[in-house]
Parts: structure tokens; sequence; C-alpha cells
């Protein structure tokens, strides 16, 4: 790829940043690895639609609208909250998506979560008639595939191997393309301990840990030392972060670092997965709270 670069985060430790995010205008990050395989076999089963869900910031819902532009597919969003309706223009993930062509369902919360029952299914095929499902977040056994991809050859260097978690898939597939003596660390942008369970669907590996202190209080939710240190980072080192994923997880590494997690003189390989489209939401709902933006 040639996207994996130095940082000098720390004296004792060499720090690398492979960023993913540069691998594709649109459909970037780890979303271009969860949806490879995924297309192929949509287009294997001779399906014209592509139907997945969101909220109202996903990186996801903006990578597959983006696909379905980019490969021809005709694609629908179920998305989380039916008063974002009136206000698709207002929102810059959900606007960047109807201009690639998706066409939206608005579900109330409490129907959201209902997503996977069959029933639930079997409205929406009568709605919008035979389609390829993508999970919520892109996660199943193709997208763990593709993100086997992220590790590459020569990576058996590195000592350790961080990614942020969002519904697991990235980091299985991390885990079951690394090698026996790396350590892979996954940070959650979530509370909760309900991931340890998914991603031992995906992957047999033993050798992770997930680190659940830096999600800042949740998915979405974000503190003014994270916006000031996402602001230097993205300074210091011409890498941005996005504050659900990218920016958690760099915060925690470094600080990490300071607390002695690491061994001296580890090597340490950190996957940026993109999500920078939902700067631009993160930072409308930062200035209607008088908070600092993300620059």
């Amino acid at each position: 790829m040639g996207l994996t670069v130095e940082i000098n985060v720390s004296a004792d430790h060499q720090v690398f940043v492979r960023k993913t995010y540069m691998n594709h205008a649109f459909i970037s990050g780890n979303k271009l690895n969860k949806l490879k395989y995924n297309i192929i076999e949509a287009k294997n089963q001779k399906k014209t639609t592509l139907l997945t869900f969101g909220g109202a910031f996903s990186n996801h819902i903006a990578a597959v609208a983006a696909v379905g532009k980019e490969y021809g597919f005709d694609t629908v969003g179920v998305i989380r909250g039916e008063e974002l309706a009136s206000k698709v223009n207002e929102n810059s993930t959900l606007s960047f998506a109807k201009q690639q062509g998706m066409q939206f369902h608005f579900v109330s919360r409490e129907a959201f979560r209902s997503k996977t029952s069959d029933l639930f299914i079997e409205e929406l095929k009568d709605a919008f008639g035979d389609f390829y499902l993508i999970p919520e977040g892109g996660t199943n056994a193709l997208a763990v595939k593709g993100c086997e991809e992220i590790i590459e050859k020569g990576d058996e260097v590195y000592d350790y191997i961080c990614c942020p978690v969002g519904t697991g898939g990235t980091i299985s597939g991390i885990i079951n393309a690394s090698f026996p003596h790396q350590k892979i660390l996954g940070f959650p942008a979530l509370k909760g301990d309900f991931l340890q369970e998914e991603i031992t669907k995906f992957t047999n590996g033993t050798n992770w840990e997930l680190i659940t202190d830096y999600h800042f209080g949740g998915y979405a939710k974000i503190k003014a030392n994270l916006i000031t240190f996402i602001n230097v980072f993205t300074k210091e080192y011409n890498i941005p972060l996005d504050p659900v994923y990218t920016g958690k997880m760099l915060f925690g590494i470094q600080d990490l670092i300071a607390k002695g997690f690491f061994p001296k003189h580890s090597k340490i390989l950190v996957i940026h997965t993109g999500g920078l489209q939902g700067i631009e939401g993160m930072n409308a709902v930062l200035k209607k709270k008088n908070l600092p933006l993300i620059v």
C-alpha cells in the first residue's frame, strides 16, 4: 500500500500508522475491506439492490451508498430515527448518501432494535423487493475475510497491532491474519462487554485483548480533552483523526505508552480505519454545545 508511516510519539517505542483512509476517495479505510467480498457475492447472486442499516452519521451508510454508485447497485439505507426524515439535507452523511443515489427507510429506534428479526426482514422485502442484505456496520464472514487483507507481507515485524472496534469485524480479520507472536489490541468505541462474544464468532485466535478504558462515555460521545488531543495530533503529524474511532484509539495508545503498558522498544502498528466523513457531523453537534471544533 505504501500508506504506513512512522510517528514520533515515544523515544522508547516505534509507532507506525497505516493510513487506510487513503485507499479510496469515498469507500475508504476498513469499509473497502469489509465490502469487497460482499460486492462480489452480491454480483454472484445477481442481486441489483444492497440494503443495510445505520444511524445518522454512519460511516457504513456513506460507504454502501458510494459502493452502489460505483458498482451499479441500487441502495437502501434503513435509518435509525424517524425524526431524521425531515433533516436529510441538514445531515452531512445522509445528504452525501442521497447524492450517491441511496433510498432511505426511516424507522423508530424501537423498530430498529428488531432489525435482525425474520419478520422485520420480510417486511423490508415486501417494501423493496429482493435485495442483498449487509448488516449494520458491515460485519459478516465476508467482511472479516476482506479485513484479513489489512495485514500485509512484512507485518510480522510488529509486536503489537492496534485498531478501533465498532462491530468487531475489522479486528477479527486482523486477528486471523496476525502472527502468533503478536498481540492485537482493540479499542472499542462503545460501552459494554458484548463485543468479546461477537469477535469470537469470527476468530479462534487468542492473541488479542480489548482495551475498554477509552470510549469517553460511549459511541459518538466526546469530551473537550479528546477534541484537543485530536487537533494537536492532526497538526503535528498531518494525520486527521475522527472523534468516534481513531481519535479515541490514538488517545488510548499514547496514554498507555505514558503508563508503561508497552515494553520498551516495542514496535507498534496502528490501523487507522478512516471514518473521517463523520467529522463534519460531529462538528455540527459540537457547535450546538458551544464546544471547540475538530479542525
